[in-house]
């Protein structure tokens, strides 16, 4: 592993240049089908999903999806979902149990939208509803954090039964400048409250918050997307075959246990 500080891992997460969810999508999976809207109000674009082949296994994936530029970021509401993103998402993945699809989530997110509209749709109840019912999914799920993962807006859709972050990724739950504002009413301390959040794979992977860490290639997976797209890949084949060979009861059991002492951490 490479020897950056935490803040230069969190200017590494956010990088334009750093592959998003559909650049990975198109890598990983063949046959990519996206599918839109909650059904209730409308489709937001911060987060896609649809169905997909992983070789040849039907899989559902979803990912928050930022832009590459200031026009795209503005359509993709630069990755921060609404409640309808949320609710799109989960009603994709009880499709996924229905059909008994693996489903597969990546996290890059600087945290769910806070617009009035947001809160007013029920922004909170959303991302609480989805957690909820993420614990009791029929099928396996595995998350990986691609980039930001950040409060809510990546719990949203990252519980899973294995969780793994890319090398210079960062998982926390607010930004360094929300830490800093709250602790020291001083955002531009960010950098100094980077360093003391614990929010590096590395970190993360020595408390067992996570179950792996994915390396990138020197400079960062912008670098070379396919590289990094075929250590991703191979890393939810191994997974999905350990998690297929598991009952219903077993996944719901140990997803429960999971987070029970990732809480007992807390």
């Amino acid at each position: 592993m490479s020897e950056l500080t935490a803040w230069d891992k969190v200017c590494l997460a956010r990088l334009s240049a750093r592959p998003t969810t559909l650049e990975y999508i198109e890598c990983i999976f063949s046959s990519f089908i996206e599918l839109h809207g909650d059904r209730a109000f409308g489709d937001d674009k911060a987060i896609v999903g649809g169905l997909a082949l992983l070789d040849d296994m039907p899989v559902t994936v979803i990912g928050n999806q930022k832009g590459r530029n200031t026009k795209e970021n503005i359509e993709r509401n630069f990755g921060m979902a609404n409640p309808e993103g949320y609710r799109k998402a989960l009603r994709l993945m009880k499709e996924a149990e229905k059909f008994h699809r693996p489903i597969i989530t990546f996290v890059d997110t600087p945290g769910a939208f806070c617009g009035i509209g947001a809160e007013e749709r029920g922004e909170a109840e959303s991302i609480a509803k989805n957690i909820m019912e993420m614990t009791n999914l029929k099928t396996p799920i595995i998350s990986i954090v691609i980039g930001e993962g950040s409060s809510g807006g990546a719990l949203g859709i990252g519980v899973g039964d294995r969780i793994y972050m890319l090398e210079n990724s960062i998982y926390s739950v607010l930004s360094p400048e929300g830490f800093a504002t709250i602790l020291w009413k001083d955002s531009a301390r960010a950098q100094e409250a980077a360093n003391m959040m614990k929010i590096t794979a590395e970190d993360l992977y020595k408390f067992e918050i996570i179950d792996g860490i994915i390396p990138e290639v020197n400079g960062g997976a912008h670098n070379s997307k396919e590289e990094t797209a075929q250590k991703i890949k191979e890393v939810l084949l191994k997974s999905i075959q350990e998690l297929n060979k598991k009952s219903v009861k077993e996944l719901q059991d140990e997803r429960y246990e999971k987070y029970r002492k990732i809480g007992r951490r807390m």
